[in-house]
């Protein structure tokens, strides 16, 4: 929907305000009401946006090491812009519009600080090289009884999943919460972000859902507001939602496997699909996943932004630190799938829920790019069997503090997403990492239980 289309529906309905968002660095929507004329000039104008939302944590607490925002500057807007692309209307919240922002239009922001719009600038750089970025993020998350209040002043000591056991892919456990279920598939629908499929996984209260796939920038809005969306709906029911990579160590992490494929401009054609090569899969591809193998150690923090992310990646959560790829093999960092010209895509395992969706396609885009600008071989032979056990390749970094360090000092890294904005980033995650608190062994839920 164009600017045009949005003022006519506007200034006929008889709305009074609008709802507006925008990310903060870990993916977190931060937003306001806004009179509906107030609006209507910022569709044009832009409108003013308090820095602090990149000067906090994930928690609220002002960045003591952060120097884009803080005490030091005052604290001054920034300058949001409104993408009318993404408007839509909020079914449960009696069709209220709602649009996200970004700050590409305020340089200081746009290049160190807004996910958004970095997004933005590797999508660009992609159609420069002559491809289209078509994506989706798929995620799991569990479900829990009772309300925010009620789990926070239990000191997260009583969670109870919405069902028992582990049962994935029940037909049982859908039917029982079935008007939760289908307030998900149909309200997301309405919300303009379609679901392929969703049915519980492996684990008490765990669901999973994929989004259908789409060109990069609106399938990375989808997947952030899917997120925000499944806590709401779940409120209505007196659920909550969480998305933590790992809220509990004897129970199954929570992946955001991303899936990804490059199409001529048009999107008449898959460049990943070759039907005369091995497998089906062109060089583009090869080089493509050459590149993400080359590149995930330097950026991991893109795909694990949070110290519990690690957890996950510690072995037999479907998501191994081997740096590893395989034919249709769920152990490997990366799988390909290769099939029809319309199907062939990859699908990265690495990304757990609890990422930013702007940084973990975007970074994901960048370093397939890179692979494919260097024609960087694909040396490693595909796994086949269990990928966990395939270390002669190398490993990815198993905490945060050293995926940070590793990123932080990457020429790679520079290179994909620019010096302001790794500085700031790594300055981000070195302050999440200073959060932990090793006596209290409730410190990751409450920190992170509904948050993230």
């Amino acid at each position: 929907m164009d600017k045009q289309e949005i003022l006519t529906k506007i200034k006929e309905k008889d709305y009074t305000k609008i709802k507006f968002a925008v990310a903060d660095i870990d993916g977190i929507l931060r937003g306001k009401y806004i009179h509906k004329n107030k609006f209507l000039n910022a569709l044009d104008n832009g409108l003013g946006f308090c820095d602090v939302i990149f000067g906090w944590d994930c928690n609220d607490k002002c960045y003591e090491n952060s120097k884009i925002t803080g005490w030091h500057t005052g604290y001054p807007d920034a300058k949001a812009s409104v993408a009318p692309e993404t408007y839509r209307q909020i079914p449960w919240e009696n069709n209220t519009p709602f649009l996200l922002g970004d700050f590409s239009s305020d340089k200081k922001y746009a290049e160190a600080a807004c996910s958004r719009s970095l997004l933005k600038r590797i999508a660009h750089q992609s159609e420069e090289m002559g491809f289209k970025p078509v994506f989706s993020q798929e995620f799991e998350w569990f479900n829990f009884q009772g309300t925010p209040t009620e789990i926070s002043d239990s000191n997260f000591t009583e969670l109870k999943p919405i069902s028992p056991g582990m049962f994935g892919y029940s037909i049982l456990r859908s039917s029982l919460h079935q008007p939760y279920f289908n307030d998900l598939f149909e309200l997301l629908n309405k919300f303009e972000i379609p679901i392929e499929g969703l049915h519980t996984e492996t684990g008490p209260g765990v669901l999973e859902a994929t989004i259908i796939h789409d060109d990069i920038l609106p399938a990375a809005d989808k997947a952030l507001l899917l997120k925000s969306a499944v806590k709401e709906i779940a409120y209505q029911h007196n659920f909550v939602a969480t998305f933590m990579a790992k809220w509990n160590e004897k129970l199954p992490g929570c992946g955001g496997h991303i899936h990804q494929s490059l199409w001529d401009l048009d999107k008449n054609k898959n460049i990943f699909f070759d039907s005369e090569s091995t497998e089906g899969m062109s060089s583009t591809m090869q080089h493509y996943i050459a590149g993400l193998l080359k590149c995930l150690p330097e950026i991991l923090p893109m795909f694990a932004p949070n110290p519990n992310s690690y957890k996950r990646l510690s072995g037999g959560d479907w998501a191994p630190r081997t740096l590893t790829w395989g034919i249709d093999n769920r152990t490997c960092a990366i799988r390909a799938i290769p099939g029809s010209e319309k199907s062939t895509r990859i699908e990265l395992r690495v990304p757990g829920s609890d990422t930013n969706a702007y940084l973990a396609l975007g970074a994901s885009l960048a370093a397939g790019l890179y692979g494919v600008k260097n024609k960087l071989p694909l040396k490693n032979p595909p796994t086949k069997g269990n990928g966990y056990l395939e270390m002669r390749n190398g490993v990815l970094p198993d905490s945060l503090e050293k995926a940070t360090k590793l990123m932080a000092n990457s020429e790679i890294a520079n290179e994909l997403f620019g010096q302001a904005f790794v500085k700031h980033f790594t300055l981000t995650r070195e302050w999440e990492c200073q959060q932990i608190d090793n006596n209290d062994p409730q410190w990751e839920l409450k920190r992170y239980f509904e948050i993230i």
